[in-house]
């Protein structure tokens, strides 16, 4: 398959159940929203390091939010609830009770009911108290800028964590401008976040290593400057790959993120040095998710995807 004089590669993304959650965070305004939002999803990129991987989805306006307020939604991602569900708990008294004006609510109603504020309520020492409204309880805790407003759960699903692609080109500034136009096409869809540092994730890894305490390492066959030394999958003209890592709610959420976002970077064509695209897996004998490329782009249900 050929897009754009782009090759994509005949190859699949092995992707992991996980389960995960959204949280709606509102603040005065934007800004100190994104504050809290920074913070909280701040040192989340991975749960190979981090425990959880988390990320902004989108901005809310007033109409969209519980206490009509402008806010942002971010999506967590853990391998297991508990995982999640101390993650959840810790980076809310860390980052959003501590953060001026913040307030925080559920952002998904279904699935299994989680604490979301609801034991961050004894910080209030006694003088929180709670009122309940279309069935849902939220706790009024006092702080010095006046009251921290947050449901007490929200919810938890299964989701899907590690959809990706691997952008090849001739040069780092090329693979670096695909990437950002994939992520800017991806980000204006629902349901997925990209974790890593401006979505964009340059060492990518294999499973195992030399060295007995690392259970991951770089990426040796995708290497530009290994190409003489070990078993490359690269071509003399590739001098950088770049890799986008997508987390959902669901696996059609990973699939249509994949679709627009290879789409976007092979709108900049060979002629800009864009030269392949493909994917990592782990032979099928991990994930129990996988994403071929060629299916995921020959669907044309997925073309300009909104929802």
């Amino acid at each position: 398959m050929i897009i754009n004089g782009v090759t994509i590669d005949d190859t699949f993304a092995e992707a992991f159940g996980m389960r995960g959650t959204r949280i709606i965070i509102t603040a005065q305004n934007l800004k100190w929203a994104y504050h809290a939002a920074n913070a909280m999803t701040g040192f989340a990129t991975s749960v190979i390091g981090c425990g959880v991987e988390a990320g902004i989805e989108r901005e809310l306006t007033a109409e969209e939010t519980p206490d009509a307020r402008p806010g942002v939604s971010i999506l967590m991602f853990a391998m297991g609830s508990a995982v999640l569900i101390k993650q959840l708990e810790t980076r809310m008294g860390q980052c959003i009770l501590t953060c001026p004006t913040a307030a925080a609510f559920a952002g998904i109603d279904g699935g299994d009911r989680i604490n979301l504020g609801k034991n961050l309520r004894f910080f209030g020492d006694g003088f929180q108290i709670s009122k309940q409204f279309g069935g849902k309880r939220y706790w009024r805790v006092p702080v010095m800028d006046g009251e921290f407003i947050t449901e007490e759960k929200t919810g938890m699903v299964r989701a899907v964590g590690g959809g990706n692609f691997l952008v090849l080109a001739e040069s780092q500034p090329q693979a670096l401008a695909a990437c950002e136009a994939a992520i800017e096409a991806m980000k204006k869809l629902p349901n997925v976040i990209m974790p890593f540092p401006g979505g964009i994730v340059r060492s990518g890894s294999k499973v195992g290593s030399k060295y007995k305490a690392l259970f991951a390492s770089t990426n040796d066959a995708f290497c530009p400057t290994l190409k003489g030394i070990t078993n490359t999958e690269l071509s003399p003209e590739i001098e950088s790959v770049m890799e986008i890592v997508i987390d959902g709610l669901t696996d059609v959420d990973i699939r249509k993120a994949m679709h627009v976002g290879i789409a976007a970077a092979c709108a900049l064509g060979a002629a800009n040095g864009i030269k392949r695209i493909s994917a990592g897996n782990y032979g099928g004998k991990l994930g129990q998710f996988h994403f071929p490329l060629h299916e995921i782009m020959a669907d044309t249900s997925l073309n300009g995807a909104s929802a």
